[in-house]
Order: C-alpha cells, then structure tokens, then sequence
C-alpha cells in the first residue's frame, strides 16, 4: 500500500525559489520566441497528420486526497501518434516546417500540410537530411517526421543511450549513429557532421547562432499545454510541474499558460534529475548555466547538461522554483502510477512521471508546501511526457511490462 511520507519523505531532494516577473499580462517581448498565434499555426499543421487526437487528461483524486490538495490532473502523452511521448509534437513539426520554408524559397509557393503530405514536393523533400542528436525521444520524432514527409535522416546518439531506444528510432528509416560522451557532446557532434555534410539540424535545444528550428520545436509542444487548458475546463490550475531538461519543455508549458491566464496564470515548478540540474544551476548563478559530468540519471530524456538559450529567458522570468530529485523518487513514482492507488493505472516512464515526482516529494515537506503555497485549494497539473518508451528498463523499474499495467 502506498504510504506517501514513508516512501518519499526520505528521498534527498533541493527547492531553490525563482525570480519571476510580478505576474500580468504575457510580455510582448516573448511573443517573438512563442505565443499563442504561432501555437494556432501549429495545431492547425499537426491536427492534418494522420492518427491526430487528443492525449486523455486523466484526474488522479484519490493522490490529491492523499496529499492534501484540491485537485490532481496528468496529462498522458504515451500515446501521441504512437511514438510514446509528447517529442511527436515537436522535432516533427521543426521538419514540416524546415522542408515547407525550403519548398517556399525555392518555388515561391507556400505549400499546405497536404500538399507535402501528399508528395507533390517530394523531388525537393528527398534531397534533404535532417540531423538531430537525442537521448531518444527527439530523435524518433525527427525521424518519424522525415519519413512522413520523405527525407532523410541521421540520427546521434550519446553512449549511455540503450540499444532500444536506438533501435525505436531505426525503425522510422533513419540511419544512427552513437558518439562518445553525454548528451551535450552529441549535440556539439551532430552540428559540427551536418555543417560538414551540408545536412539540416533540427534540434530541440539552442545555442549561440542556432535558435529559429528550436523555437518550431516548442512551438509545436504548446499543443499539448492548449489540449490541457481545454481539457481542465473551469478547474484552473494552481501549479504546474513540469520537467526541466534543456528548458524547452517548460518554456513552452509556462509561456501558453501564462499568455492565456496572465495575472491568473500557475505557479510553475521545474523538476530536474539531481545529475543534470542545469536549469537549478542556471537559476543560483542568474544566467545560463552548464553542468558537467556524465549526466547519468534514468530520467534519460532530462540528462542534459546545458540549457536553451531561448528557453532561459521564459524561464527566468516565468519559473517560481526549480528543483532536483534523485533517480529512487522517479522510480516510486512509476510503481505508484501503475499501481493504480493514485485513482488511476497508469504507464508513466522514467522521464515522463519527474514532474509528479517533484509534486510528491513537495508535499512531504511542510516547508516546501509553505513555500509553494500547496493547501486544499491548490490544482495541480502535471504532464506524464512519456510511456514506456524503454521497455526493458521501465519492466526492470516496476516489475511488469507496460502492457501488463495497462491489461490490469
């Protein structure tokens, strides 16, 4: 039986406060980087794709009995067009959009969905290579998009990256290749062989010189915050808690929720693996801020050392606290959810379940639950970002499959 203060009262585990901005209005200076205008290009775009719907936005009443607070609300991205996590919605539509600027430039049309759908531009489609690296999820997106859209695709991956991630993102055509080192030195390799073989790099991190493709990225991620406003109807959160990883994530979740609440808009909460708390670091030094090391965390999509440099902004101005978990406090969180004692079973993968990780360790502490403000009235909402997107190792977590949980 699930015994919240036992088994997360203990875990190790860092708050620091944010610095936001006074809360009003969006700032028009943002709604260059994202906003809700772009976000309807973008959900326009998406919806066309075949195998298009809604994530269930699923409410987990009996945790938020057990801890104490109004409402809790989990955003279920497994099964975005089967690619397993919410990643389909972003490193896809930088593709679309790469490939529609290119047909553009090139034959000064602008073509539809449908029309690069449909293969009327595939003799300038099939000449392009996109290139990302990844920890898994972003790279099956950007391969699942070039083979939607006919092109090419090469794929790096860091050492640490299992064999079926690899393998996921092989099966959409793309040819993969594994460096040395963590995340960020893949990121670094990837830009430097696609200058060198004139591919084009969609990646979902920014860097000096590199931003408008990471910004399609995140744009494309609001759809999913959008579906969410939608889906709490007049249950207005209180709280997000939300994954940090390179930043993009978050940004995206806090600027659509701050753009259509303003004054009203959520605390937002970031949660990061202890390994690779970049964005924590980038909050005590008051710019951005990179982590070395080997990253290692089981939250394989957040071992990411360096943070967007178009994200941070959002970030500093948007963020109410960030904060660090260790690897045990994500993998109780996956048992408790396919448990179904939180009100509803549920398959939530390493990566995916770290903002509701972050909410349960919270709320173990009476001083962090001061300091967010977490009472009776609060709502929360957190987005379960991925399935079961490595098999072996969540089986190896929880103790059965992901098919098992979800046949129970």
């Amino acid at each position: 039986m699930f015994d919240l203060v036992s088994d997360f009262a203990s875990f190790k585990a860092r708050l620091i406060a944010g610095r936001p901005a006074s809360k009003g209005p969006y700032p028009d200076v943002f709604r260059s980087m994202l906003s809700h205008a772009a976000g309807r290009a973008a959900l326009s775009t998406i919806s066309a794709w075949r195998g298009y719907a809604e994530t269930p936005l699923v409410a987990l009443d009996a945790l938020a009995a057990e801890t104490g607070v109004g409402r809790v609300f989990y955003k279920q991205e497994a099964g975005r067009f089967g690619l397993g996590s919410f990643k389909a919605l972003g490193g896809a539509y930088a593709v679309y959009r790469l490939l529609a600027n290119l047909i553009l430039e090139t034959t000064s049309e602008r073509p539809t969905p449908e029309d690069i759908l449909s293969g009327r531009y595939a003799a300038i489609c099939s000449g392009v290579t996109v290139s990302c690296a990844t920890d898994g999820n972003h790279g099956r997106s950007v391969a699942w998009g070039a083979r939607m859209f006919g092109c090419k695709a090469v794929i790096f991956i860091h050492e640490t990256v299992s064999a079926a991630r690899e393998a996921a993102i092989a099966s959409y055509g793309a040819r993969v290749v594994r460096t040395r080192g963590n995340y960020d030195d893949s990121v670094r390799e990837a830009a430097r062989t696609a200058a060198a073989e004139s591919w084009r790099v969609v990646s979902d991190t920014s860097y000096p010189g590199y931003t408008d493709v990471p910004r399609d990225v995140m744009q494309g991620y609001s759809v999913m915050a959008d579906e969410a406003l939608r889906q709490l109807g007049g249950n207005r959160p209180t709280h997000i808690f939300i994954q940090g990883g390179v930043g993009g994530l978050a940004a995206a979740v806090a600027a659509h929720f701050w753009e259509a609440l303003g004054a009203n808009a959520p605390l937002v909460i970031v949660v990061e693996p202890e390994a690779a708390a970049c964005l924590l670091a980038s909050a005590e030094a008051g710019k951005p801020t990179a982590v070395g090391g080997d990253l290692h965390t089981i939250m394989a999509g957040l071992a990411c050392g360096e943070p967007s440099i178009i994200a941070w902004p959002i970030l500093e101005k948007g963020v109410a606290a960030y904060m660090a978990i260790p690897d045990e406090a994500a993998a109780e969180t996956m048992r408790l959810l396919a448990s179904g004692e939180a009100g509803a079973r549920i398959v939530g993968g390493e990566s995916g379940v770290a903002g509701l990780a972050g909410f349960l360790v919270s709320v173990t502490r009476p001083a962090w639950k001061e300091m967010l403000g977490l009472n009776s009235d609060s709502v929360v909402l957190v987005f379960g970002s991925e399935g079961d997107t490595d098999p072996e190792l969540y089986e190896k977590i929880v103790g059965k499959s992901g098919r098992a949980v979800e046949a129970q």
